[in-house]
């Protein structure tokens, strides 16, 4: 069977954030085989696909290298550029049943948007260990499903060398989740953008992701409020790759717009397990 990589959050090849895809199926693999494949990917992610009796509906779910993940941003839009641009699924919206509930994606434009739950943050307390393990002391620190560093500027956001050891096992229980940190900050005057962030999953094995769509689930809400705006740009700050996202705040929703780009399509010489 065929397996995709994208370029996902990209404004070009070689830029956003990597995703396998592979072609849908008609029964959910075995998990430890969708397991297996990812850690051979070892890409931040490898999404699954199901067929189902819909044209517009699958079943979608997600890998890292190490476990399988509650929500995926960047794979569910690589999931949805396979189906539209790949295999030319000709309808108005696809809805994929995943472990977050129904999320789904349409064409905007030359962007796919994708809807997705809001998760605002709460303030909270700086974690004994953080500003060691980032190597600066956050202004503020928020919670969601991942724990949020605000810094000064976005020249701190940049130039962070995190001990990622420290940071696995910071922020498990104001999270749920060990050592999934996003450290951002408002852009500098004049960027195009208006807030750039960098995130570090140590505990997900993914010690830095290039581009992470339900990190915005949090980023949108907070700095909407912060910034005052139902819309805003953001930047993913990955050394040498880079992610753009437009978000947009719709209440208990988020709507995540970016690009996908395919880079690559192989070939699977292996049967899948079945459970």
């Amino acid at each position: 069977m065929r397996q995709w990589t994208i370029d996902a959050f990209a404004t070009g090849p070689f830029r956003g954030n990597p995703a396998c895809v592979l072609e849908p199926f008609d029964v959910w693999p075995a998990d430890a085989w969708m397991q297996a494949l990812a850690a051979e990917n070892n890409q931040a992610e490898t999404a699954y696909l199901l067929k189902t009796a819909d044209p517009d509906r699958f079943g979608l779910r997600w890998f890292t290298p190490t476990l399988e993940a509650p929500l995926c941003g960047h794979a569910t839009l690589a999931a949805a550029h396979v189906l539209f641009e790949e295999l030319g699924v000709d309808v108005a919206m696809l809805s994929f049943e995943t472990l977050s509930g129904v999320l789904t994606v349409r064409r905007a434009d030359d962007q796919l948007e994708m809807d997705f739950p809001a998760d605002p943050p709460r303030r909270t307390e700086i974690p004994e260990g953080l500003a060691e393990a980032l190597g600066v002391r956050p202004r503020e620190v928020w919670a969601g499903a991942y724990l949020v560093a605000v810094v000064d500027d976005e020249t701190t956001v940049r130039q962070l060398r995190p001990d990622l050891g420290a940071l696995k096992v910071i922020g498990g229980e104001a999270t749920g989740g060990a050592g999934q940190t996003v450290v951002v900050a408002q852009a500098d005057a004049g960027a195009d953008y208006a807030v750039v962030s960098r995130f570090f999953a140590p505990g997900f094995g993914i010690p830095e992701d290039p581009a992470t769509g339900s990190a915005h689930c949090i980023l949108m809400p907070l700095f909407g409020d912060k910034l005052g705006a139902g819309r805003l740009k953001f930047h993913q700050a990955y050394p040498g790759r880079g992610g753009d996202l437009e978000c947009e705040n719709r209440g208990a929703r988020v709507l995540l717009r970016g690009r996908g780009f395919t880079v690559m399509e192989s070939q699977l010489r292996l049967e899948p397990a079945r459970n």
